[in-house]
């Protein structure tokens, strides 16, 4: 089961946090970690995922990890920080796959990973056709914020159709997702989990998904 952590959103510039945070995750054999920290300026942004690379590409070497590092919705930091691949949305004007791979390529990156968020089924064709490496589907049993639920899940049968029309390309279920959920997601026919939550650890700063 593919495992893809979310950072919070919460960082206030200082990258310690995240890297902790990122470290603790490769420790516990989470796949893809995503940088989702919308409120930092590029040139903070860039320090940030560089260094939370370097720590993973460390522990990778040392414990022989292999925990991937995207950045949300910049190829521009993911090529300037190392960093695997880049998380897209579904929101018009977004990049698409092929141009972040565009990116990567003019960059000397032959490789990339590109993942991208759907919510209805419409969205996972266009992601398909698309030709992304990933889908983040969801909410598929709620969103919540500041500890409210502000989206109602589409439920299983919802993610059990997305996956369905996915075919070869993974589906990760994301929203609302828990440990003893999780297996309920990978028997609908998701490849894996993700979320914000899910991978909190003790002490770690307060999550919105």
């Amino acid at each position: 089961m593919l495992r893809y952590a979310i950072t919070s959103g919460n960082d206030t510039g200082s990258c310690e946090a995240s890297i902790a945070q990122a470290r603790r995750w490769a420790a516990a054999g989470v796949d893809y970690v995503q940088l989702r920290e919308k409120q930092l300026e590029a040139g903070d942004l860039v320090r940030v995922a560089t260094a939370m690379q370097a720590s993973l590409r460390e522990y990778g070497r040392e414990h022989g990890g292999r925990t991937k590092l995207l950045v949300n919705g910049r190829a521009d930091v993911a090529v300037a920080a190392g960093a695997a691949g880049v998380h897209l949305t579904s929101r018009p004007g977004e990049l698409t796959a092929e141009q972040v791979r565009r990116v990567f390529a003019a960059s000397g990156r032959v490789e990339s990973v590109v993942s991208t968020s759907c919510h209805t089924v419409a969205e996972v064709q266009r992601a398909v056709a698309g030709r992304v490496d990933l889908i983040l589907f969801g909410p598929v049993f709620e969103k919540r914020v500041a500890g409210g639920v502000v989206i109602a899940g589409a439920g299983l049968d919802a993610l059990r159709k997305a996956c369905e029309i996915a075919g070869d390309t993974p589906v990760l279920a994301l929203g609302g997702v828990t440990g003893e959920t999780a297996r309920l997601c990978v028997e609908a026919g998701a490849s894996g989990v993700a979320g914000i939550r899910l991978f909190r650890f003790r002490g770690d700063a307060g999550a919105k998904e």
